[in-house]
């Protein structure tokens, strides 16, 4: 787990964090996968809502850096990867300039995918209303007078919009329609999105209690928020076997190819006993949630 920060390059790539992009694209693909097979898929709609979804990720990545440092979570105290701000080398001025760019950035990509995708203006102006709720969740994460982050809110809004509203948004963007069973694997994704950030939380649950914020681990404490974690994984692959069985179609069991990765990642967290032991399985959390996406992915269209 990084310390140190030496350059300003250095400073920029770790505010963007491109190890949590992997977890922002799950949800996209997942729509466009459910929306393939059901004869739906356009290739616009992927690629402007992944272009979209990378902004609003990056977007929320330096509001994070940006409000962590604002609010105290970012003190020396702090045991996770030092912040780009907290290293000295991104001033708080040039950090909000980044967040108003990526803010413009997932505001014109979002608008021209969903006037492209949508036919009718006043779905256009649902989407637009959920897009600007987007942008104001990542900012007001951890920014903010009253950052929902620090009231043990964050695991809500990841659950919605990286599970209910990114998988069931993406597929009607394709289809023009919804269908229940779709919320199923939107069910899975919310757990696994919110799994990796309660990973997040319990790396910093010393830092967040000193500094005020009151995370999920804060609140029912370490043991409790593993146990959690265990809860969130099961269930993601719970809502999976529902899928399968409700629709009749086996080969999407492919994603559980995964579990036993997961169940691994889910041990060495209960194992760990620092932050720098606990860092390294967020990554390893949002890069099978990535590739669990794909398995299911490619077992549904086979």
């Amino acid at each position: 787990m990084k310390r140190s920060i030496q350059s300003k390059k250095e400073a920029w790539l770790h505010a963007v964090r491109l190890r949590t992009l992997p977890l922002a694209l799950a949800s996209i693909f997942a729509g466009s996968f459910l929306a393939q097979w059901q004869e739906s898929f356009r290739w616009e709609v992927l690629l402007l809502a992944s272009f979209t979804t990378i902004f609003l990720q990056i977007l929320s990545n330096l509001a994070n850096d940006y409000g962590d440092s604002i609010h105290g979570a970012d003190s020396s105290e702090r045991k996770g990867p030092i912040r780009a701000v907290q290293s000295g080398l991104i001033s708080l001025q040039e950090m909000k300039r980044a967040m108003v760019l990526f803010g413009a950035l997932s505001l014109v990509t979002g608008i021209l995918l969903i006037y492209i995708a949508l036919p009718d203006w006043n779905y256009f102006l649902g989407f637009l209303g959920l897009g600007l709720a987007a942008i104001w969740a990542a900012i007001r994460y951890t920014s903010g007078k009253n950052p929902y982050g620090y009231a043990g809110l964050g695991d809500i809004f990841v659950f919605l919009f990286f599970g209910i509203v990114g998988v069931t948004g993406t597929y009607f963007l394709h289809a023009l329609e919804a269908k229940p069973f779709i919320l199923l694997i939107a069910f899975s994704l919310g757990c696994f999105s919110t799994a990796v950030l309660n990973i997040n939380n319990i790396r910093d649950i010393d830092s967040d209690r000193l500094a005020g914020k009151l995370s999920i681990p804060v609140r029912i404490g370490r043991m409790n928020a593993i146990r959690y974690h265990w809860a969130l994984v099961l269930l993601g692959n719970v809502s999976l076997l529902y899928f399968v069985l409700l629709n009749q179609t086996y080969t999407p069991l492919l994603a559980f190819l995964m579990l036993p990765w997961m169940i691994q990642i889910s041990q060495g967290i209960q194992s760990a006993t620092t932050a720098a032991e606990t860092d390294p399985f967020l990554k390893k959390m949002a890069l099978s949630t990535l590739i669990w996406t794909l398995l299911f992915g490619f077992g549904l269209i086979l």
